[in-house]
């Protein structure tokens, strides 16, 4: 069977409120903030079904023993914030996987090429078998960002079948390259928007999330 990206949009009522806060020109920072750690929270959740590795142990509750299910904790678990907006995502995947490490990769957009340029890169030169590795970047528009963020993962070693990445709104540019470069892939989003303009913004989009996080 040929792989394919996956990409599920969750039909939760908290995404929706909160995308809907998002996209609002009229938000403040302050709420934007708020809005991008809740949907980094209700994306993380999401994501964690059936990836999160487990174990089988009993335990004993006050009347009796019984079988039970724990997160296995012999297992690796990393989230990547793609910076600087990803940082919007990362307060609220952290609320959801607390003991996940945490490694920082800075890219800024060439706003002529719209070609990503990296000037951070935190990640471990190897990462461990069986990783499972959290990409946190609240928007999939042109698709540099994410690729370039895939292609260092991978050279560390990272099966890209344990890889979940959560955006909040994604567009067909990045998917495509996502689909053609990396099949097998999975991507919960928020919302998969229609286009990306000649400035690379996804329209409707957030804007500049960055600058609305921040306030800069």
């Amino acid at each position: 069977m040929t792989l394919q990206l996956r990409v599920y949009v969750p039909p939760h009522p908290l995404i929706k409120h909160w995308l809907a806060v998002a996209r609002d020109a009229g938000t403040p920072s302050v709420l934007f903030r708020s809005a991008m750690t809740e949907l980094g929270r209700w994306l993380t959740y999401e994501a964690a079904r059936e990836w999160l590795p487990t174990q089988e142990t009993t335990v004993q509750s006050p009347l009796d023993s019984c079988p039970a299910t724990l997160i296995d904790p012999t297992v690796p678990v990393a989230v990547v914030p793609i910076l600087r907006a990803g940082l919007g995502l990362l307060e609220g995947a952290q609320t959801v996987l607390p003991l996940a490490s945490i490694y920082h990769f800075g890219l800024v957009r060439n706003e002529e090429t719209l070609q990503p340029h990296c000037y951070l890169n935190k990640l471990p030169q190897k990462f461990q078998p069986q990783t499972r590795v959290l990409v946190t970047d609240p928007m999939l528009a042109t698709g540099g960002s994410i690729m370039a963020a895939m292609a260092e993962l991978t050279q560390r070693g990272v099966d890209t079948t344990l890889i979940r990445i959560i955006s909040v709104v994604a567009a067909p540019p990045a998917l495509q390259k996502l689909n053609d470069a990396y099949p097998g892939l999975i991507v919960y989003t928020a919302s998969i928007d229609r286009v990306v303009n000649e400035q690379g913004f996804i329209v409707p989009g957030l804007g500049d999330a960055g600058d609305r996080i921040f306030g800069t």
